[in-house]
């Protein structure tokens, strides 16, 4: 999440001092991130040393000190907006590093683990569903973070469905034994030919990103 983006983008609106900035971010994300001030005047600050916001005088960062963004804070906001996030390298997920680690791990049953982060996730997935069913839908901001969060957790249980399952295909006939052996003898040799040109395909992505 980029504070520095959203602070530009609620400068956008007018001039605004640092606490309502914090306020406003709150509100307008449906209180679902809650931003320390401290942050927010760093963040400020920085925008300002960047030539992307300017302030009410010279002085300290304080509750009467009000920010406005400048014309180069409006091309940078228009520029964010329009850009995709990159996607291209999968993220460093600890859930899936922890499933593929419990697969080499010695007396560890993988569908234990995998039951008990999805247990995990249909738990979280039924609180923020309470949480969309007490709000009356005068609060959109909310209703949109909490839909999102919904999504992003119904994809993980799906990978973890998908998992399971591959895994159990893979004991049926004895793929994961010799995907096992070939990793202890040699990660990238010819004997393990499908994990060397996936590593050698997201070295690359990452070289042409």
């Amino acid at each position: 999440m980029s504070v520095r983006h959203a602070m530009l983008a609620l400068l956008s609106e007018g001039p605004k001092y640092g606490l309502q900035l914090r306020e406003e971010f709150e509100a307008r994300t449906g209180e679902i991130w809650p931003l320390n001030v401290g942050q927010v005047y760093t963040t400020l600050q920085r925008l300002e040393r960047d030539g992307l916001a300017e302030s009410d005088g010279s002085g300290e960062a304080g509750p009467q000190k009000g920010f406005r963004i400048t014309a180069e804070g409006e091309q940078e906001l228009a520029r964010w907006l329009r850009t995709p996030p990159d996607l291209s390298s999968p993220p460093r997920d600890e859930l899936v590093m922890k499933v593929l680690v419990a697969l080499h791990v010695p007396d560890t049953d993988v569908h234990a683990v995998i039951q008990a982060h999805r247990r995990y996730l249909v738990e979280l997935m039924q609180q923020w569903t309470r949480i969309k069913e007490d709000d009356t839908g005068s609060d959109l901001s909310m209703l949109l973070a909490v839909d999102a969060e919904l999504f992003r957790l119904d994809s993980v249980v799906r990978w973890l469905d998908a998992a399971e399952a591959r895994v159990k295909r893979a004991a049926a006939d004895g793929a994961m034994t010799r995907a096992d052996q070939a990793d202890r003898a040699d990660p990238a040799s010819p004997q393990n030919p499908t994990r060397a040109p996936l590593r050698r395909h997201w070295r690359e992505a990452r070289l042409r990103g």
